[in-house]
This record gives C-alpha cells, sequence and structure tokens, in this order.
C-alpha cells in the first residue's frame, strides 16, 4: 500500500511548464495539481527522483498573471497516460511566489 507522501494539501491546476533539468535540455510540461510545497508535472521524459531542476510556471492571482521561476526536487516519477508524471518539492521558493501561491491556493 502507497501512503501520500505530500505535506500540504493539493489543488487541480493545469498550465504550461517549463522544465530544465540540470544537465538536459528545456522541456516543456503541464502541471496537473500543486500544493504549498510542490507541484506534479507531466513530461515526456522520466526524471530521476532527486533530481534538481528550475521550473516556471505561470499563476492566476486575483485576475492578474505571475510567474513563477523556481528551483524544485523531484519526489517521484510514474508513467501516467504516455508522458511522465513527476512530483516536485519547490526548493528554497522565494517570498513573492510564497506569497502568490498562498493566495492562488485560499
Amino acid at each position: 500500500m502507497q501512503t501520500d507522501q505530500r505535506q500540504s494539501p493539493r489543488k487541480v491546476f493545469k498550465t504550461r511548464a517549463m522544465l530544465a533539468v540540470e544537465g538536459a535540455a528545456p522541456v516543456l510540461g503541464r502541471t496537473t495539481d500543486i500544493g504549498a510545497s510542490g507541484v506534479s508535472v507531466s513530461v515526456p521524459h522520466p526524471v530521476g527522483v532527486g533530481q534538481s531542476a528550475q521550473l516556471r510556471f505561470d499563476l492566476l492571482v486575483d485576475g492578474n498573471i505571475v510567474p513563477v521561476n523556481t528551483r524544485a526536487k523531484a519526489q517521484y516519477c510514474i508513467l501516467s497516460g504516455g508522458d511522465f508524471k513527476v512530483g516536485f518539492q519547490f526548493v528554497n521558493l522565494e517570498l513573492a511566489a510564497m506569497t502568490a501561491l498562498s493566495r492562488f491556493l485560499r
């Protein structure tokens, strides 16, 4: 039986995301859900658990688009619907991004 290791509740969140794993070319993906501590992104290639990446996506907060550009660490990677669903934990999320995320999640 698999236990959910998430540290915070998640909200459905579908948007484009740019993912740059160290040592690889950036790839376009799609987010599936987001929480205060991380985000799930579907990408065409697997990402190794523990790998660090630069992640960029936009949040819509109070009618404004807020770009989020942050470091993240892969927590899991599973094959799902032909793509790889990767769960990322945010690493040192900037205050502006943290504030926007908090407002988005309420």
